[in-house]
């Protein structure tokens, strides 16, 4: 059996309205009017333990939602969920058990305490043996390269730095599975480089299942092997990111250099796009009809740059012609 399975699931939300002024707000009290938001609608899917899965889609799309209702902290108001043949909302504490959870912003950490009394701390709210505890301690320690800031108050630590606490202290009791909310965002590069690397250990080393919802598709790329879009409550895609590439390719990008202020002026009957520009670069968008060579000739022959690069179009960008294509057609 797989090990999450979700099924049909559905969250509504009942937002009471107010009429405007004194005697509209005496009113609501008496005969209060609801409307019905649809946070989640008849979404399915299953996950095998060991899957890294990106769950992505815009602010409001119900990612943060599913994630809670996943966990335990919200239950649907209809459909199923199964985590390990649990049902996280009804046996909450068996459920706490076999998860991590990291909600962006919101730290396990506890302001006033060095980090290494906070990780000790922790050791007491788990049953984690002693000999497990200091063997995850170590190795987290080390992944996330806590060592140097191990001794500071946590009030004193950068984003980053918490973030990477955070992690290794959802980890520390080995949990089967770890949900992740936005954990890059407001990191500079380098730390969002060391999590994303130490995400994509902890899934190859422990086998930990992980679930990562964020607006950052570099996040994507770098830690999942699978994809799950949403928008508007409802599932837009779920496969590979192979498959992703291919259901949605939109061709290639093309960037031009050209000396500074002698950038050549954009033919109208080009067949391609141009995505951004200025004076000394183009960013040239080719649609899948065209073959990267036929491409590249075509633009050398008629702008000749002194230097063209090739690259795929990234998730994000891809992303965010599916989400514009979608309000288009529903407007």
């Amino acid at each position: 059996m797989s090990y999450i399975v979700v099924d049909h699931l559905c969250k509504e939300y009942r937002i009471a309205q107010t009429e405007k002024g004194f005697s509209g707000a005496i009113k609501s009290l008496f005969h209060r009017k609801y409307t019905v938001k649809k946070a989640v609608n008849n979404i399915s899917f299953v996950i095998e333990k060991g899957e890294s899965v990106g769950y992505i889609g815009p602010n409001g799309a119900g990612k943060s939602t599913t994630i809670k209702m996943l966990s335990g902290i919200l239950i649907p108001s209809s459909g199923t969920i199964t985590v390990g043949g649990i049902i996280p909302y009804n046996e909450r504490k068996e459920n706490a058990k076999h998860i991590g959870v990291v909600f962006g912003q919101r730290s396990q950490l506890y302001w006033d305490l060095p980090l290494s009394d906070t990780l000790d701390l922790y050791k007491y709210l788990y049953p984690i043996p002693y000999t497990s505890f200091k063997k995850n301690c170590d190795f987290y320690i080390e992944l996330f390269g806590l060592n140097e800031f191990m001794h500071q108050p946590v009030r004193q630590l950068s984003l980053g730095q918490k973030m990477k606490a955070n992690i290794a202290i959802a980890l520390l009791h080995e949990p089967d599975i770890l949900y992740l909310d936005e954990p890059t965002i407001g990191l500079d590069l380098t730390s969002k480089k060391i999590v994303r690397d130490s995400l994509k250990t902890i899934n190859k080393l422990k086998q930990t299942t992980i679930i990562l919802t964020t607006h950052d598709m570099d996040d994507i790329e770098a830690v999942c092997d699978r994809l799950i879009l949403i928008d508007q409550g409802e599932k837009l895609f779920d496969g590979s990111l192979r498959e992703f590439r291919t259901k949605y390719d939109d061709g290639l990008i093309f960037k031009l250099e050209f000396e500074k202020g002698a950038a050549p002026i954009w033919q109208n009957d080009c067949a391609f796009e141009i995505i951004d520009q200025n004076d000394h670069q183009w960013i040239i968008g080719v649609p899948p009809t065209h073959s990267s060579k036929e491409a590249m000739i075509e633009l050398i022959n008629r702008f000749d740059p002194i230097n063209l690069y090739v690259s795929e179009k990234s998730i994000e960008e891809i992303v965010r012609k599916i989400y514009s294509s979608v309000h288009l057609e529903d407007t």
